[in-house]
Formats: structure tokens, sequence, C-alpha cells
């Protein structure tokens, strides 16, 4: 099993680029599993046609297993939502430890044993819960998402010193960059200089693309509601690099 856990600053794109990674890998027959980390539970939406998923801290609020809250998403992936309080009534780390203590205590991954599991993470600072899948040994392989603006990789930077600082605790590596573009003036030679300060290498340069917005609009993935677009070809690149760089610790691809 592949564990991956995907870091970058708000806002940056980094669920529409989780997304979109799912469902390219379910295309290539791997079965894949989708976690946010987001409080707003909004990272596996456009796998779900745009709907909000049910929630882990949710499904322990009525006593429920948490596997009651992991549904099916596009090819067939399997969506998990942590869930959190709502605004300004509690701490969303806390709430993103208790979803990973009851999923693992309900052994949900076990079961469903995919064969690439993507924490898609909140935040600019790995703090407190937000920590937990590379602090708590859930993911074994970090990307960060960045583009080439300079509070983005600001907070790239951080995260990267991050996942150094944990590497005693947990064992979580910075496998490398993914450049998600804006289209800045010099954005790749600022994006490929940060990555060389902070020891890594950017593994893919996403374009800026209006078929985004598009799709998503339809509540849909890039992959699978422009299947034939250039952008859809470069999420599955995008696939083929990740499938590389990170850590096979369980067996290879099984049939779905």
């Amino acid at each position: 099993m592949r564990r991956i856990a995907l870091y970058g600053k708000g806002g940056i794109g980094k669920s529409t680029i989780a997304s979109n990674l799912t469902v390219s890998l379910s295309n290539k027959g791997y079965r894949v599993m989708q976690i946010g980390c987001d409080p707003k539970a909004d990272s596996t939406k456009l796998l779900l046609g745009g709907r909000s998923p049910p929630t882990v801290l949710d499904a322990m609020k009525r006593g429920r297993s948490a596997g009651e809250a992991i549904v099916r998403g596009t090819g067939g992936c399997y969506c998990a939502e942590c869930g959190g309080p709502r605004p300004g009534t509690g701490c969303a780390g806390r709430g993103i430890i208790a979803a990973f203590e009851r999923m693992e205590k309900d052994g949900v991954i076990e079961k469903i044993a995919p064969d690439v599991l993507i924490y898609d993470v909140l935040g600019d600072v790995v703090c407190g819960g937000f920590a937990m899948p590379i602090r708590n040994g859930y993911a074994k392989d970090v990307f960060i998402v960045s583009s080439g603006e300079m509070m983005s990789l600001y907070a790239a930077s951080n995260i990267a010193m991050a996942v150094s600082d944990l590497r005693g605790v947990g064992y979580a590596e910075l496998r490398g960059i993914i450049q998600n573009s804006k289209g800045t003036e010099g954005e790749d030679t600022a994006v490929d200089r940060a990555a060389s300060e902070m020891g890594t290498e950017v593994i893919r340069r996403v374009p800026r693309d209006k078929a985004v917005q598009r799709c998503e609009t339809a509540g849909k993935t890039v992959a699978e509601g422009d299947p034939d677009s250039e952008l859809s070809k470069e999420y599955g690149r995008l696939a083929d690099a990740v499938l590389r760089l990170s850590s096979d610790t369980e067996g290879g691809m099984r049939n779905v």
C-alpha cells in the first residue's frame, strides 16, 4: 500500500490535485482511498458529483462505526472526510486526531485495503492534528502542492522543515513538489529554486487551465469531466510520477 499525504498552503488547490490524482489512479486500475483532513469536509466533493459526504466525526456523534462514513466515488474510489467542529466552537486539529483514532479502532482502512491511500491535509503549518499523518506513521510519502507565489513557497518551506523535524517521530519522507501553476512571470524558476533550497525536486508542473473551473462547476474532476483534454493527461502523468516516487510498503497492485 502506498500512503501519501498532500500538504500545502490553504487555497493552493490541494483538493483539486488530490481528487484528480485519485481518479487518474482509479482509471489505471488501482483501488484508491482519499481521506479529507479539513473540517469543511470538502476534499472529496468532486469525487461525489459535488455532494458533501457524511463525516467520521458525525458518525461518532451518533454512536456509529466510522465505516458508515465511507462512501464510493468516481471510478469506484473510497471517500472519507474526518469532519470537524462548527467554526468558532472547537479545535479542528483535535477533531482530526479523534477521527483518525476512531478509523483505526474500527479497522476501516484495513477492511478496504486500498492500493493507494491519499491524505488531503489542511494547513499552512504542520501542527497538532494536522501533523498526524506524518507524526504517527499514517503516511509514508509527503508531496507539497505549491505555486510560484511567495506565500505559497513560504508555506512549502515550513512544511518541508516540519517533515524533516518529525522524521525521528514518524517515518514520512518528503518526495517532491507538485507545482499547481498560477501562470505568474518567472514561476517555474521560483519553484525550482525553492525546491532546491528544500533539498527536493519539482515532480510535475500542472498548468493553469480553465477546464478546472468548468469541470468543478459541474461537480466533477477534470479526469472525469474532460478525460481527453491535455490537462487530464497531465494528471495521468502526475499519477505516474507519484507512483514512481512513493513507497509500496505492502505489496503491489491488486485487482479492484
